[in-house]
């Protein structure tokens, strides 16, 4: 039998940017990975009361946290020539549908970066769920994707003498969210 969660029923918690991590990894050169993350994520992740499993998720990233560990890589993918910060300010997703258990779960939606927008599967797990010493219930989720830069205008690269190309289109995600219940 099919259990009908009303939005009415669905509590949103609030992601904690102070405990949460949306990083990525794409191939440079062809041999080995560039590792960078954005530090200001924010958004909410509904869950019906007595559940684990995601019911919706919203989130926003603002670009220009990206971080590298490379002042001036940092500076070129804030540029024109990747996100373009200062005419796309937000990376959004949000979550059309979810499906599967606490355990292994996938979040469909719609991710919107450097002004399109396209669908992305996000393979989840809960990670748990506690009580912080100051009363506030808290849930972690992790989550993982895939995508194609190139589906979002992101196309930039340069062509390599021993052929290939500097930057990879393949991205990797890794989403890491705690999320604490309004009291």
């Amino acid at each position: 039998m099919n259990t009908v969660i009303t939005t009415q029923e669905v509590q949103q918690f609030a992601i904690d940017p102070s405990h949460s991590h949306v990083e990525f990894s794409v191939r440079h050169l062809m041999i080995s990975k560039v590792r960078g993350r954005f530090a200001a994520v924010k958004g909410t992740i509904g869950l019906a009361p007595g559940s684990d499993l995601p019911q919706n998720v919203a989130v926003e990233i603002d670009p220009a946290s990206i971080d590298t560990r490379e002042a001036q890589r940092d500076a070129h993918l804030k540029s024109p020539d990747f996100f373009d910060v200062e005419r796309f300010s937000t990376i959004a997703y949000s979550s059309t549908r979810v499906e599967g258990t606490p355990d292994s779960f996938k979040i469909y939606g719609d991710l919107t970066m450097h002004g399109v927008t396209r669908p992305l599967v996000l393979n989840g797990t809960l990670e748990g769920r506690a009580r912080d010493p100051w009363g506030n219930d808290r849930v972690a989720f992790s989550a993982e994707a895939k995508l194609s830069r190139k589906d979002f205008g992101l196309t930039w690269n340069q062509a390599l003498e021993t052929g290939g190309v500097a930057v990879g289109d393949e991205i990797r995600i890794e989403i890491n969210v705690e999320a604490i219940k309004p009291q």
